[in-house]
């Protein structure tokens, strides 16, 4: 097994892992639009450019990349942010076509988030 940590404050409070791979599977956490510095740009494009920033670089140390994504989960706090964020999602994976879903869902931990993104891969 193979656990990535990106360094987040989260981690060891919470007791979880960016990424874990376990034999040809990689499964990369809720991951958030959050830079080095604790900074949140307000635009949801940009914050899920910033997600999948950080689930691709999680990815590379597991030993995947973006092609090898077969399944992602997007959590938005507001209906209105889905063609940004679906606009950065196709720029990532257009040509990958994982299973995707997308969820309005109340809130996320912090409340400058309006994007929060998961996926798993497998690595052949």
């Amino acid at each position: 097994m193979i656990r990535v940590s990106s360094g987040s404050p989260w981690e060891p409070v919470i007791g979880f892992s960016r990424a874990v791979r376990v034999g040809d599977r990689v499964v990369v956490a809720g991951t958030a639009p959050v830079w080095p510095d604790g900074s949140c740009d307000p635009s949801a494009g940009a914050q899920a450019r910033r997600c999948l920033e950080i689930i691709c670089a999680a990815l590379a140390e597991a030993g995947a990349e973006p092609a090898h994504v077969v399944r992602t989960r997007v959590y938005l706090t507001d209906r209105g942010d889905v063609d940004a964020v679906a606009t950065a999602h196709g720029e990532v994976f257009g040509e990958v076509r994982p299973a995707a879903t997308m969820v309005i869902v109340a809130g996320l931990v912090d409340a400058r988030w309006r994007v929060e993104i998961e996926a798993e891969a497998v690595v052949p």
